[in-house]
């Protein structure tokens, strides 16, 4: 995929691709709840009208539609941002690493119960 990227427009570039936790969770919803909704009455209309085919068309339509308003990062789901914190410099190296404390530093874990 390198190999493609410096032939992509920087336009294309800019779009955001990315979507925070809230924006997940809105977009689970609203796709959850436009499929029940045109599953349901694709379900009625295709009982009245006798014909499953229609159950179907109503059914990917819904699909089609949830798929447009939730799998892009529209804006309306990029609202809550995380704060990150600030990248490293590589100067430091693998001293930043190794400076870090041993995960079995607490004394309290490596207590047994008696």
């Amino acid at each position: 995929m390198d190999y493609i990227w410096p032939y992509i427009p920087e336009s294309i570039k800019a779009l955001p691709v990315h979507m925070d936790f809230v924006g997940q969770k809105k977009a689970e919803k609203t796709f959850q709840t436009i499929i029940l909704l045109f599953g349901v009455v694709g379900f009625v209309w295709g009982y009245v009208c006798q014909q499953f085919s229609q159950t179907m068309y109503i059914l990917l339509s819904g699909f089609a539609l949830s798929c447009i308003l939730t799998l892009p990062p529209w804006a309306m789901y990029r609202r809550n941002p995380l704060p990150w914190l600030k990248p490293r410099s590589e100067a430091g190296g693998d001293r930043a690493v190794a400076s870090s404390p041993p995960a079995s530093s607490n004394p309290q874990k490596s207590k047994k119960k008696k």
